[in-house]
């Protein structure tokens, strides 16, 4: 064997022990476990970070907190201290925990950010969440399971009175694809911030409609998930204006635009599915200003929806801009009126004992009580937070198209 065979290979041997070397060390930093689920449902969080002075989490699996804001004091999740071992790593266990999926934060430093050793993660407008999920009760609803899966698609669609291709999110139910059959339609709106995704990936609307129909408890049926900011084609990132930086500040969010273009969704919904096109099987619902939405939209389509829910629904126009389409807010219990006089199946009202639009909704209820207008009506713990929208839209899906 000549010399630079020789050197060749010895370079290789080399190579591939630095390679393993590497492999090993990798190996040995792997992240902590985090989180871990107890057996008491109980979860652990560990995060390693040895010179680091101080490391918290925060998330809706702990105690809210009241925090000051320009509009006042609202909910928000709780924080707690991790403690250091002598490794570097930082822990903190929690008390039993009621089955739910669950957000989070880890802080270091005083710098929020994800949970390093935790790949599951959510946007919610511009923050990113960590999240887990505890099973054995409510949380079973949003588990992927072994029940046959309806089909998720981003669907384009052309809205004349926007001017705009704007996206749509569909939830069409397992066997749709390989049947004639025609389905009833839930229209199903996001919060301020929101998107097409919101209901998909923080809602777990999939996941929901799945179990609930292979368990016989809910219809199949059909979900139009819509983007509610009128202004925009489809959620950020996923357009032609490219990284854009998601906003709560939207032009045309709450000015009618979105409730007098709502018609072109059901025009492409029903010229391209098979839809049961009649008011018995079309239900809207939507939280926060979705709610505020699915409100005005069928005030002013009284015959239009069988089927209403507002969930946290914002219920008052806040401000006005003087343009012509608020004519749409004119008038609410004038049409409210009409709307009841057509009898609606249902119409469903959900909200948390400590979300900053109680009393609004509060009082709305009060008003429909007067004027003899039968809804149903749901309150839960807590606040404005996804946690509630989900429980919502379990109890809601399962009244439908009944």
């Amino acid at each position: 064997m000549n010399l630079k065979r020789i050197s060749t290979l010895a370079l290789g041997a080399l190579m591939a022990m630095g390679l393993y070397a590497q492999q090993n060390l990798s190996w040995a930093q792997m992240p902590v476990v985090s989180p871990e689920v107890n057996a008491d449902n109980s979860v652990t969080f560990r995060v390693l970070a040895p010179q680091a002075q101080k490391v918290q989490i925060t998330g809706d699996m702990l105690p809210t907190r009241k925090i000051d804001t320009p509009m006042g004091k609202y909910d928000a999740p709780g924080v707690a201290d991790l403690v250091k071992d002598d490794k570097g790593v930082w822990s903190f266990k929690t008390g039993k925990l009621p089955s739910e999926l669950y957000t989070y934060n880890v802080v270091v430093d005083g710098v929020r950010t994800l949970d390093p050793s935790n790949v599951y993660c959510v946007r919610d407008v511009t923050n990113l969440f960590s999240m887990l999920l505890i099973g054995g009760g409510q949380g079973d609803w949003y588990r992927v399971k072994e029940v046959p899966h309806g089909t998720v698609s981003k669907i384009w669609y052309n809205s004349p009175t926007a001017g705009l291709k704007r996206r749509l999110t569909v939830y069409t139910p397992a066997g749709y694809e390989t049947s004639k059959e025609k389905y009833p339609v839930l229209y199903l709106l996001h919060g301020i911030g929101g998107d097409e995704n919101a209901w998909s990936e923080l809602g777990r609307a999939a996941q929901i409609l799945d179990n609930l129909i292979a368990a016989g408890k809910a219809k199949p049926m059909i979900v139009v998930m819509t983007n509610g900011n009128i202004s925009q084609e489809a959620a950020p990132g996923e357009t032609p204006n490219g990284f854009t930086v998601p906003t709560l500040m939207l032009p045309k969010t709450m000015d009618g635009n979105f409730e007098l273009a709502f018609p072109d969704v059901i025009k492409f919904v029903e010229s391209n599915y098979r839809v049961k096109a009649d008011k018995n099987d079309r239900a809207i619902a939507g939280l926060s200003m979705g709610g505020f939405h699915s409100l005005y939209i069928s005030a002013n389509n009284p015959d239009t929806f069988g089927y209403v829910g507002l969930f946290s629904a914002a219920i008052n126009k806040q401000q006005t801009s003087g343009v012509e389409s608020e004519r749409v807010y004119d008038d609410l219990y004038g049409k409210l009126a009409k709307l009841f006089a057509a009898k609606p199946k249902l119409y469903w009202i959900g909200i948390g004992k400590t979300d900053f639009l109680y009393k609004d909704n509060a009082d709305f209820r009060a008003k429909l009580t007067a004027k003899g207008y039968p809804f149903t009506y749901m309150e839960t713990e807590g606040g404005h937070i996804w946690r509630n929208w989900r429980i919502y839209l379990t109890e809601f899906a399962q009244k439908l198209f009944k």
